[in-house]
């Protein structure tokens, strides 16, 4: 039968092995102690059916590898180092250490060997046990004792390259090789299921000051340096610490890997973790996965990887560990100008807007690069030229949030035009808009808030009554801006349960800033209300809520807007804080008339009757209750399939004066009602 040959293979980004890589140089080392194993099994093979064959299988995987050796010795010679050998060096193990991998890797390396050693295993197991491991390396009792001695508390038992495991007599345990390290040993790019990695791709677009900062700069000496520290990258979430690690490690031209371990997996996968990354010869750029509703889990240590080690944690919730040095990196938010630079380069073709990108959205360069290819696809694909509002559409795809309980999502689409207000108010909306738009110059190139938490936030404060138009006022921010708008339903954010509030809030900044999105508290004055005298525990948590809650909005860089009906019960701590405060009055009747006139659409069949000057003098009401009666009427003209007469605005606005619980102020001379 002829020998079955493999297909001709594909066009792929797998390398494919030369025959001096990884494989037949373990092929080679798994055979020598072969030829030590075929003299055991020639000892036990008579009292043993199980064992018939194998010693003649072992003895020609011995001797097929010896004829090679020489050749493939001087052939290896002048090659990079396999990473056998940078595993064995960098965790300094003993030969006793190197034998012991290479006999817990035999069975991944051919089903002959492992069936000896399920054939041997006493539990028959397809593993070596430590008493097969004296058998073949120990000659005396006081060899026994040492190998003893290096499976209990040698470097690569203690590094995680190797474990002991099962109960019962010591001598009767399995020796097993870390997860996935055999294939890794291989050359392949194998790594543990349980363990997410993701290949180090970075880009150091729009960073350039901030790795020039001191602190960044010391360590990115620090990875070049093979002392053992760790370098501790703090940001608002764990991935911008990631990011800007990786990118400092492109940037120091250091390899590096993205690791996340699973929580509460223990030390033994930091040290699988430290394992994969030391024979790979790349620093490990670590973060845990967070449990939602958990607190943050303990800081890695990687104690035993014999290099620098990164760790990316969100910015607070660090408790270090362990004897390494420390080195801390703020991963601070990009400067307007840096951010600048950063769109210029990413998306050239939209180089005229770069500044009103950087006003917009505060991203990372890896983010700002898929944003780049989303939008350069769009733009292929509808054969027309890249826009802002492509830009816009992607941020928020790619947003990647989930949104909490009473907390929503609103793209925008009101306009200045759809606004009402006196024209001191407009222009104070303007200038919020300008106070956002403008930091490039204002905060970096003149210096102003310089080290100020929170410089680039903006925080203001609508106060007046129902329907005045607050609401529609941060909705035409956020068009203006074109990020979406964050809205908070503050009754369901708050929570009767001591802590939950201050998870809750936690939970809405981080989505706004994720989101890029302007941040709405409607009706905030149960949540920024006045601070009360401590009576009992319920008084002193919620005083508590709101001291979180000043301190996070403070340093929260984006635009946040509160709004109420009442301001005197704002906490003077808030208003303190807070850019802008702008109060909404009750429209006058020229606004009013202005305010119908913008409700009813120029579509709409409106009787010659109408006059919208006389419903404005006569009823005295806010913009929202013009916009429900304007509605109203249209279907109510509708119903009698006709024109909007002055009645069925009448009667609308009587039924908004009854909702209200108003006195109505009665019907225009002539109506019908």
């Amino acid at each position: 039968m002829p020998e079955p040959r493999m297909s001709e293979p594909r066009a792929t980004n797998i390398p494919l092995l030369r025959p001096e890589q990884p494989p037949e140089r373990l092929a080679r080392e798994t055979a020598r102690l072969a030829g030590l194993l075929a003299r055991i099994v020639e000892r036990v093979t008579a009292a043993a059916s199980a064992l018939s064959g194998s010693h003649e299988f072992l003895l020609a995987m011995s001797t097929a590898m010896q004829e090679n050796e020489r050749l493939s010795a001087l052939r290896d010679r002048g090659s990079a180092p396999h990473p056998f050998d940078r595993l064995a060096m960098l965790y300094a193990l003993s030969p006793v250490e190197t034998d012991l991998v290479l006999l817990a890797g035999m069975p991944e390396e051919h089903e002959g060997y492992a069936s000896v050693m399920r054939a041997l295993h006493p539990r028959g197991e397809s593993r070596p046990t430590t008493g097969l491991a004296a058998q073949l390396l120990c000659d005396s009792a006081a060899e026994r004792v040492l190998l003893r001695q290096i499976l209990e508390l040698g470097q690569a038992v203690r590094s995680g390259i190797i474990t002991l495991v099962g109960e019962g007599p010591f001598w009767e345990r399995s020796i097993v090789l870390a997860d996935a390290l055999w294939p890794a040993l291989l050359g392949f790019d194998a790594w543990p299921a349980w363990l997410a990695h993701t290949a180090a791709t970075s880009s150091v677009d729009g960073l350039d000051d901030w790795l020039n900062e001191p602190s960044v700069a010391r360590a990115a000496n620090a990875l070049r340096d093979p002392e053992p520290r760790l370098i501790l990258v703090t940001a608002d979430t764990e991935e911008i610490a990631a990011e800007r690690a990786l990118a400092i490690a492109a940037h120091a031209e250091v390899g590096a890997e993205r690791v996340t371990l699973p929580p509460n997996m223990g030390e033994h996968a930091e040290h699988v973790a430290g394992v994969h990354c030391a024979l790979r010869g790349v620093v490990p750029v670590i973060t845990v996965e967070r449990v939602e509703g958990q607190p943050a889990p303990a800081t890695p240590t990687l104690a035993h990887f014999p290099g620098p080690v990164m760790i990316c944690v969100r910015r607070g919730s660090a408790v270090v560990r362990g004897d390494r040095s420390v080195l801390t990196v703020s991963a601070n938010r990009l400067s307007s100008r840096a951010q600048q630079r950063l769109w210029s380069t990413a998306l050239p073709e939209l180089g005229a807007a770069s500044a009103t990108l950087a006003s917009r959205y505060n991203i990372e360069p890896s983010s700002a690069r898929a944003v780049a290819g989303d939008v350069r696809s769009v733009s292929r694909l509808q054969k027309r030229d890249a826009s802002v509002e492509d830009v816009a559409e992607s941020v928020r795809t790619r947003s990647n949030v989930t949104l909490a309980s009473g907390v929503s999502l609103v793209t925008p689409a009101a306009t200045w035009d759809d606004l009402v207000l006196p024209p001191d108010l407009m222009r104070h909306l303007r200038e919020i808009v300008g106070r956002l738009v403008h930091q490039g110059r204002v905060l970096d190139d003149w210096g102003f808030l310089e080290r100020r938490r929170g410089a680039r936030g903006v925080r203001v404060l609508f106060a007046g009554p129902p329907g005045t138009g607050k609401s529609l006022s941060a909705e035409v921010l956020a068009t203006t801006l074109g990020v979406d708008l964050l809205v908070v339903d503050i009754s369901r954010v708050v929570s009767k349960w001591i802590g939950e509030t201050e998870k809750n809030l936690a939970d809405v900044f981080d989505a706004a800033e994720r989101t890029q999105a302007v941040l709405l508290f409607d009706e905030a004055d149960a949540l920024f209300g006045k601070r009360t005298e401590v009576k009992d525990a319920h008084d002193r948590y919620a005083n508590l809520e709101t001291a979180y809650l000043l301190t996070r909005l403070e340093r929260f860089d984006g635009l946040a807007i509160l709004t109420t009906n009442l301001r005197q019960h704002i906490d003077p701590a808030f208003t303190r804080r807070l850019e802008f405060v702008l109060d909404f009055a009750e429209p006058s009747s020229v606004e009013r008339e202005a305010l119908w006139r913008c409700h009813i659409p120029p579509r709409a069949p409106l009787a010659d009757e109408v006059r919208l000057g006389e419903l404005a003098a006569l009823y005295p009401i806010v913009g929202g209750l013009i916009r429900n009666a304007a509605v109203a009427a249209g279907f109510l003209a509708t119903t009698d399939d006709g024109p909007i007469t002055r009645d069925h605005l009448v009667r609308a606005v009587r039924r908004e004066y009854e909702k209200a619980g108003r006195a109505f102020p009665g019907a225009p001379a002539g109506s019908a009602h």
